[in-house]
């Protein structure tokens, strides 16, 4: 499910006076269609972790879970924040416990405790940071798979990193997005604080960025055109052009959602959930 997904029925909502409840959760995203809620039937991030609070605080129904960056199926995440509206007099403690019982290791809720007042994960997020993580060696590894993107040729990382140089500051990433037919034409325009390579050592080089916030396949579009950069498909200096042409054609492949990581998001104050 993404923002341009038509609208699914609302959960149930608990009764009574409620509490908002923030988390921060990680999830293998392998055994979902994403995090957000969908059809009955299709398991998702945010429908396991409803049913499991339906269960542990006996609801008469699943609650409404927001999350500060839908990710897409097969899609992981280390810092995904959410907020839910609970029971007043929750034992938040004791209810990330359960949780994690219920649902590790597939999900763990990492922490969970009250939020501020007007406090939401989506609109008070300032910035969210994902990592792409690719395995350039010959022989895949068993203990990466699912984690990595495997990649056999060498990948020159400096042209990689001289790739990503044009992508800092507010642009319009339409050239890397995904845009539904049918869908009005919102804007596509982001602002991208950092965005590089790191190498890891082992074959293992992987990719940081942080934005105020994405656009649907955003990150994984810029990884699989940088990736061509650096096995000679395109030239680093290719990159400035894409962005302008504002066209998807222009710009490489999608990258492999095994890859890719939600691994924080920034609040004001330096809050982080």
């Amino acid at each position: 499910m993404t923002l341009f997904d038509p609208p699914q029925p609302l959960p149930a909502a608990p009764i009574g006076p409620l509490v908002r409840v923030r988390m921060t959760v990680a999830y293998d995203g392998a055994g979902f269609h994403g995090f957000a809620a969908q059809a009955a039937g299709v398991p998702t991030v945010a429908g396991a972790l409803a049913g499991a609070l339906e269960r542990v605080l006996r609801l008469t129904g699943p609650p409404a879970i927001t999350c500060a960056g839908r990710t897409d199926a097969g899609v992981h995440a280390w810092g995904q924040t959410a907020h839910v509206d609970l029971p007043v007099g929750v034992d938040v403690d004791d209810l990330r416990r359960r949780l994690v019982k219920l649902l590790a290791p597939q999900i763990v809720v990492r922490s969970l405790d009250l939020a501020p007042p007007g406090w939401d994960a989506r609109r008070s997020a300032r910035s969210r940071s994902y990592r792409y993580m690719v395995l350039n060696r010959a022989l895949p590894d068993p203990f990466w798979h699912g984690r990595v993107w495997h990649v056999e040729q060498p990948l020159d990382r400096r042209a990689m990193e001289l790739a990503c140089d044009p992508l800092i500051g507010e642009r319009d990433f339409s050239s890397f997005c995904r845009r539904p037919t049918g869908e009005p034409a919102a804007s596509l325009t982001r602002n991208v604080t950092y965005a590089g390579w790191v190498d890891g050592g082992d074959g293992i080089v992987r990719f940081d960025i942080t934005a105020t916030a994405f656009c649907h396949q955003m990150v994984r579009s810029i990884v699989g055109t940088l990736v061509d950069v650096g096995l000679g498909r395109r030239r680093a200096g290719e990159m400035v052009g894409i962005l302008q042409a504002r066209d998807r054609s222009a710009a490489g492949s999608v990258a492999p959602p095994e890859g890719l990581c939600l691994w924080s998001v920034g609040y004001p104050d330096d809050l982080e959930g």
